[in-house]
């Protein structure tokens, strides 16, 4: 087994399993910032209380949150192509379309997760937050931009890093679409090497590697927060 895994740390075997690694840090890294971004407006639009956004938010988050993710893969992938004009899936198909709905259903996923992560942190803040600043002369927008979010973000802060890990590990499923990311890769050279074992320990590796680098990341700077906010 050891041989195994050494022989698929060298030569052509290493530089695609570093292929897939970096594959897998860009579809991560690309879903998270728009997840995050998607998830933010998609908190201020519920906390507007605004009827018409209120409904629009929570079928989203219903719908992320009650089909599998593998599914909305398959959907985006498979689904959606069929519903635009041929010159625009022309274009797709010509700009690594695997990737790109790969990383829509990966960020509009986990926005849902997030939305509903920062909206527990909106409840840890009380009401009389959101009055001073509007007795400040801020508009909604900017009593949320400067005041409301960034508090919001520090309270939910630990399930904000659950869901990068989630976000993290879950970007293995785009191998079922073909995208060429770190498990893809692993079953690619399991099937010329038919060494089963030692690929999925190499991947696995991979995997834990990664998760514990966003764990480290978190804790570490949700120590600083707690640091800071004791001064």
């Amino acid at each position: 087994m050891f041989s195994s895994v050494q022989q698929l740390l060298t030569g052509s075997y290493l530089h695609q399993f570093l292929t897939g690694v970096l594959v897998t840090v860009e579809l991560f890294a690309l879903s998270w910032i728009a997840a995050m971004v998607l998830g933010i407006v998609l908190t201020v639009t519920r906390a507007a209380s605004v009827t018409a956004g209120t409904w629009v938010v929570s079928a989203f988050v219903a719908y992320h949150r009650s089909v599998p993710t593998i599914v909305q893969f398959l959907v985006w992938y498979f689904g959606v192509p069929q519903l635009l004009p041929d010159t625009w899936q022309q274009f797709v198909n010509a700009h690594n379309a695997q990737f790109l709905f790969a990383a829509i259903a990966l960020s509009l996923n986990s926005a849902a997760y997030i939305s509903e992560d920062l909206r527990s942190g909106f409840r840890t803040l009380p009401y009389t937050q959101q009055e001073a600043a509007r007795a400040l002369g801020l508009t909604y927008l900017q009593s949320m931009r400067l005041v409301i979010v960034p508090q919001a973000l520090r309270a939910a802060l630990p399930a904000l890093v659950g869901q990068t890990l989630s976000l993290f590990k879950t970007t293995s499923l785009a191998m079922a679409i073909g995208v060429a990311e770190t498990m893809y890769i692993a079953r690619q050279i399991e099937g010329e090497t038919y060494a089963t074992f030692a690929c999925y320990l190499v991947a696995t590796l991979i995997y834990m590697i990664g998760t514990s680098m966003i764990s480290f990341s978190g804790g570490y700077l949700q120590r600083n927060l707690q640091h800071s906010t004791q001064r």
